[in-house]
């Protein structure tokens, strides 16, 4: 052989394994993405499932609900802003979907400022000014004064109120739902006890004994934030 012929076979092996080195970098390459593509539907198909409690299954009290809808309140205007949301989204499905009240399940969060007008009237009128307190120092925006009723559950506001004149016990009487956080109001019931020396226990007690129709208490506002969404209701915070 001679010694061109020799060196033109030794070029034509190396260039052969290169071409080998190559196909296996591709196997490799695409193998590879098949283990990885198999690891991937591996943990979506164990995927976290939440823990559901007994406590929890008022969200459920809507069984005919083809909608979920959660506000989260944590101020007075907030309050206000949800009410009159809620009157938005029942109206806008009905006429727009053809919708009833019962095929939505609404749930409002009163927590943090927003939790005093959680409580009925006879509250407001025997512990207004601690309520008012809890509520960023809210006063009644005709009177200009501490609040002796809930202004939730009043009408003739008008523009004075974010509500628009949408009540608490208006939208109750449709189907929205309270949840009342416990531990604001633990935090009233001691500045109540602190103010006018009450047993705390006792003015808690009363408190969650006098909440607006339909409001449910909970361990805490941010636990049914996130309770509710694990069941399935869209979140929306009113600022």
């Amino acid at each position: 052989m001679s010694r061109d012929t020799a060196q033109r076979a030794l070029a034509r092996r190396s260039f052969l394994t290169r071409i080998g080195a190559g196909a296996a970098a591709f196997g490799a390459a695409f193998g590879g993405g098949a283990v990885a593509q198999a690891q991937t539907s591996s943990m979506a198909a164990a995927a976290f499932q939440p823990a559901k409690h007994a406590e929890d299954d008022w969200f459920e009290q809507v069984p005919s609900a083809k909608h979920r809808l959660f506000y989260d309140t944590t101020t007075p205007d907030a309050a206000g802003y949800s009410l009159f949301w809620s009157r938005n989204f029942f109206a806008a499905n009905a006429s727009g979907y053809k919708l009833t009240d019962a095929d939505l399940a609404v749930v409002i969060c009163m927590r943090h400022e927003s939790t005093s007008f959680a409580f009925t009237d006879a509250m407001w009128a025997k512990y207004g000014p601690m309520l008012s307190e809890r509520a960023g120092q809210f006063v009644d925006p005709k009177s200009k004064q501490v609040p002796t009723i809930n202004v939730y559950l009043a009408t003739g506001y008008g523009d004075l109120l974010k509500n628009g004149n949408v009540t608490l016990d208006a939208m109750a009487k449709r189907g929205v739902r309270f949840a009342v956080c416990s531990l604001a109001t633990r935090a009233a019931a001691s500045l109540i006890g602190q103010k006018t020396g009450a047993n705390v226990d006792a003015v808690f007690k009363e408190l969650t004994e006098n909440l607006v129709p339909n409001g449910h208490m909970v361990p805490a506002g941010i636990v049914a934030v996130n309770r509710a969404q694990e069941r399935g209701y869209t979140f929306t915070y009113v600022a």
